[in-house]
């Protein structure tokens, strides 16, 4: 029996980089299927993050690192059959010589209608690798639900405001409760307000609560990144930091492809980001951060990519500081056994 449904997971995660030609017509390839959520960054450039959605719709993007609203560019202007198309000789997207990443995820393509939930929304979701883009209509109303197409309970849910300036909010399954979160464009500690969420995700909905302007205020347009724990795919678990350049290992059943981690215990540490894509990896890593818009950091030995988990060697409070909590979300590159495949081995 398989210890993963998912024999290959770059068909439903891919991580692409690519450099910039200057060119008008620009067509990044080799995602291996049609992404549904593109979320790029310039790794040799100071530029914002940028993430698009079919849900939404090109050209309309959101910075993980801003709390600005939704606004639009004509400098990406495609999500294609096997990645996406970006324009002109800008920065953020395509300036000649210059380098870049992009994660692409496969959700369920064009968004249909779920009325799962007392908020009717619009949902393109992808059961087997347990990820949904959700798109809703915030009412003020108190213990409001929101239906997420996944069919099991997520494990991280990420809500933006689309309408106006408001901070992203991210609950995740290691944060305890429904009244807590982290802002994924901020360096805090997890923060804590009663009945924030209004209750836990259930295997149909989220829940939102109240007229908080980050999840539920009434008129705004939401966007939601729901991810539901997928055995041999994906981890979205926690760790103890300890404080030595031998430092925690983290098992999570597969070798991964993407890791991003985050201190919930303290504050002042960012959403450090890394894939296997971006040379450097398991030498010196070529680390990323979520909530800011500072290139690529190649002088840092701090994550070991292995073919089960991954190990921090480093003593540093952004993933290993002693005693402190970090939460993580994880993308396999290959589960550790999966089907007729060979088991995965380390770099």
């Amino acid at each position: 029996m398989a210890y993963s449904n998912i024999n290959k997971p770059n068909e439903y995660f891919n991580t692409v980089p690519y450099t910039g030609n200057g060119s008008t017509n620009h067509a990044i390839t080799g995602v291996g299927f049609q992404p549904d959520l593109v979320w790029l960054k310039s790794r040799s450039n100071v530029n914002d993050h940028k993430i698009f959605d079919v849900v939404r719709g090109v050209p309309e993007f959101l910075s993980s690192n801003l709390t600005n609203a939704e606004t639009t560019t004509t400098n990406f202007s495609s999500i294609d059959s096997d990645g996406f198309t970006v324009t002109t000789n800008s920065t953020p997207y395509n300036a000649s010589g210059q380098t870049y990443a992009s994660w692409n995820w496969l959700a369920g393509g064009t968004g249909v209608s779920n009325t799962d939930g007392s908020i009717a929304s619009t949902v393109s979701a992808n059961t087997t690798s347990g990820f949904s883009i959700v798109s809703y209509t915030g009412t003020s109303g108190t213990s409001e639900t929101v239906g997420h197409g996944l069919g099991s309970a997520p494990k991280m849910v990420i809500v933006k405001n689309r309408s106006i300036v408001s901070s992203w909010i991210c609950w995740n399954q290691n944060v305890n409760d429904a009244n807590q979160f982290l802002y994924l464009n901020a360096t805090d500690a997890v923060s804590t307000i009663s009945g924030y969420w209004s209750g836990l995700p259930t295997s149909t909905t989220f829940s939102v609560n109240g007229s908080w302007s980050s999840i539920n205020s009434s008129g705004n347009n939401f966007i939601a990144y729901c991810f539901a724990e997928k055995k041999g795919f994906s981890k979205f678990g926690s760790y103890t930091g300890n404080g030595s350049t031998d430092g925690t290992f983290v098992y999570t059943g597969f070798k991964p492809a993407f890791v991003m981690i985050k201190q919930s215990s303290g504050s002042g540490t960012s959403w450090n980001m890394w894939d296997n894509k971006r040379l450097g990896y398991n030498i010196k890593n070529y680390q990323l951060e979520a909530n800011t818009n500072v290139v690529e950091n190649t002088s840092l030995e701090r994550l070991l990519i292995t073919s089960n988990g991954f190990k921090c060697l480093t003593d540093n409070a952004q993933i290993n500081g002693s005693g402190n909590t970090y939460i993580y979300m994880a993308f396999a590159e290959n589960p550790l056994v999966a089907g007729n495949y060979v088991p995965t081995t380390a770099r």
